[in-house]
């Protein structure tokens, strides 16, 4: 099995000490240094990789002669943008962490007197752009934005939510995904993707089912951005499919693959403010459809494996492990042993 975007750079300084809490404002090169068990490279590969993934990355380490560090990044390598609003909400604030497509961490223009009416602080990771590892840097590096804001500052944990914008839209959408218990909405901006695919698994079911019910998500792309909107509604379909219904879109009109203005920031953040509605019928209703299916698979590959035919087992158990993820196991990696006994001869 070939496991995608191994997470192995790094060796992290797990008891670095805290830097002060900088003052309010736009500010450049901040350093933060609290790691966290939520950003360790087997938390990340247990949220983002596929149960069979995860389980053959010993293997492919050993055969490189490589050794997993307990953290992916060296905090004191790496440099965030951060914009704290001058006045804080008698709730607290807001937080946005938001993944850029660029290497360059910087606030977008004009969003600074969103940030202020609304009280968010705005936090983005340096050298987190496209051609950095997605589960390697930018995943982890947002993680750890939002864990050493929320240690600094009183946050609202209702109004923590992920964001990015064009490649970064897609790695914000795989983090709401597999941080739910972090992030309560995710607002993406010029590009996405469908989950429960090679390019985004499924996490573990208690995950997903907190996913499920409290993930809030708004898709916001420009409507002369034709080639995202088709992307955007690809990706919302297969969010329902998979019973995520607090899902809405939004257009940023009159504008091309740029990032969203100022106006539609704040109609997103409106959004995620309001309350979720719920259907909860609807959603068991759903989820008991895809338990049947799943359900069925399962007893196919068992029925394969027990009829001696282990080339085709192996075939449909590698689509469940694709397409399900999390939601499968352990059961899938009960098969997968069996099928890696050896076949006893009659």
């Amino acid at each position: 099995m070939t496991i995608v975007g191994v997470i192995l750079s790094g060796n992290a300084n797990v008891h670095a000490l805290a830097d002060s809490s900088p003052s309010s404002g736009t500010l450049s090169e901040i350093h933060f240094a609290d790691y966290t068990p939520l950003s360790s490279n087997m938390e990340l590969a247990r949220r983002t990789l596929s149960p069979l993934q995860a389980a053959e990355l010993p293997k492919y380490l050993a055969q490189k002669g490589e050794r997993l560090s307990e953290q992916p990044v060296d905090l004191a390598q790496e440099s965030f943008a951060l914009y704290v609003p001058a006045r804080e909400p008698p709730q607290g604030y807001g937080l946005v962490v938001f993944v850029l497509p660029w290497d360059a961490a910087r606030l977008p223009d004009g969003w600074g007197r969103v940030l202020d009416e609304k009280g968010l602080i705005f936090v983005s990771a340096a050298r987190s752009g496209n051609e950095q590892s997605g589960v390697g840097r930018r995943e982890p590096l947002a993680v750890l934005a939002e864990q050493n804001v929320a240690h600094r500052y009183r946050i609202d944990p209702q109004r923590i939510y992920i964001a990015g914008f064009s490649g970064g839209s897609r790695v914000a959408l795989r983090l709401a995904l597999a941080y739910p218990d972090l992030f309560r909405g995710a607002v993406l901006n010029a590009s996405s993707d469908p989950i429960g695919t090679t390019a985004i698994r499924l996490p573990p079911k208690d995950l997903f089912l907190q996913f499920q019910e409290k993930a809030h998500l708004v898709y916001v792309t420009g409507d002369r951005d034709t080639a995202r909107v088709a992307w955007d509604f690809a990706s919302m379909h297969s969010l329902r499919d998979w019973c995520v219904f607090n899902v809405e879109y939004q257009t940023n009109n009159f504008t091309g693959h740029e990032v969203m203005s100022p106006e539609a920031l704040s109609r997103a953040l409106d959004s995620l403010a309001k309350p979720l509605e719920t259907d909860a019928g609807g959603l068991a209703k759903c989820r008991a459809g895809l338990d049947a299916e799943l359900e069925s698979k399962l007893r196919q590959v068992q029925s394969l494996i027990s009829a001696g035919n282990r080339d085709a087992a192996r075939d449909i158990l590698k689509d469940i492990d694709t397409r399900f993820g999390g939601l499968a196991a352990p059961q899938t990696l009960e098969l997968e042993s069996e099928l890696e006994q050896p076949t006893v001869k009659p």
